[in-house]
């Protein structure tokens, strides 16, 4: 495993992190969940990105990573990144959706109940909440943090304006924000146009979600899509319609790029969002060993040509997911 430090600070992320938003909560096989969670530890992906919501349903992906930890990684804790977020709808009813102080601190005790812990050692904001003052969610992060209920704090899918009053609010109170989360990939290269230089700006790092765009950066729907994918589940975020005819051309174009560089689609996928020293890590959210093998298996080609990255934009020129 190749590891970046994480913007100005001394803690170093694996180039790789596994996500837990859909594949590990009860509606997932559970020994699938486990031996992935393994897998990746074992191959030295030390960072673990959780949510309170995450699921489904909300809460259970923390509920099984806690058991799993528990159980089979509980020596290691000291060896781990542990993550989770609090601002997206998590029950229904008062205080249970937003990002005001109440929501954020009942959010980060029930997560601890659930996982376990003691503590967090990154803790994010998940969004930007208009209905909040942008200062009373920094300060219950800040608040958590002198707790001791996270060791950093960070903020994600903020606007560019309300992220810099965000990092100014918590550099001010020797706070600093760690990583900024987005979501960032070939098929969405919107961070580059501000968030990027802003997180370089203030130190922090920048840690990219849905980098294979949700699983169209990969060959899944090069021949249709099919029927146990992410496009296929009605109740996902990826829809049918998204994966228009001229997205899978495009693919199919860099699919060729990267069988000349000897990598999956995938692999190359997640090779081109490295390739900005600005980002520190990268979310891959696996659906079993297999896909998280190959994932991984991006490290070992890292570098690009400049006509391959010519190559590249040329081909995305206009695509976006």
């Amino acid at each position: 495993m190749d590891y970046a430090y994480c913007g100005n600070s001394g803690l170093q992320l694996p180039k790789i992190s596994l996500g837990l938003w859909h594949n590990f909560g009860h509606a997932a096989d559970y020994e699938t969940s486990r031996a992935m969670i393994l897998q990746a530890f074992a191959k030295g992906v030390t960072h673990f990105d959780l949510a309170n919501n995450y699921g489904p349903p909300p809460g259970s992906a923390e509920m099984n990573f806690g058991k799993i930890l528990r159980k089979d990684l509980a020596f290691h804790r000291d060896e781990m990144i542990i993550s989770s977020k609090a601002g997206h709808l998590m029950w229904d009813g008062p205080y249970g959706d937003g990002s005001s102080r109440k929501n954020i601190m009942a959010s980060i005790n029930q997560s601890l109940q659930r996982t376990g812990l003691e503590y967090f050692d990154i803790f994010y904001s998940h969004r930007y909440d208009p209905a909040t003052p942008v200062e009373e969610t920094m300060q219950a992060l800040v608040d958590i943090v002198r707790q001791g209920k996270a060791l950093y704090v960070g903020i994600s899918k903020y606007p560019p304006l309300q992220a810099r009053k965000a990092m100014n609010y918590l550099k001010e109170r020797d706070v600093p924000c760690l990583i900024f989360q987005d979501k960032y990939s070939m098929f969405n290269r919107k961070p580059e146009e501000e968030i990027l230089n802003i997180t370089a700006e203030y130190g922090s790092g920048f840690i990219a979600f849905s980098p294979l765009a949700q699983g169209v950066l990969t060959d899944k729907y090069l021949n249709g899509i099919p029927a146990y994918s992410r496009a296929a589940d009605p109740a996902g975020f990826l829809r049918q319609e998204q994966v228009t005819g001229e997205l899978v051309e495009k693919v199919k174009m860099l699919n060729k790029i990267a069988g000349q560089r000897s990598q999956t689609m995938a692999g190359m996928a997640l090779a081109w969002a490295l390739r900005d020293e600005r980002v520190t890590s990268l979310i891959v959210g696996a659906r079993n060993i297999e896909q998280l093998n190959d994932n991984l298996k991006a490290l070992e080609n890292l570098a690009f040509t400049e006509e391959e990255l010519n190559q590249i934009d040329a081909i995305l020129d206009g695509a976006t997911l």
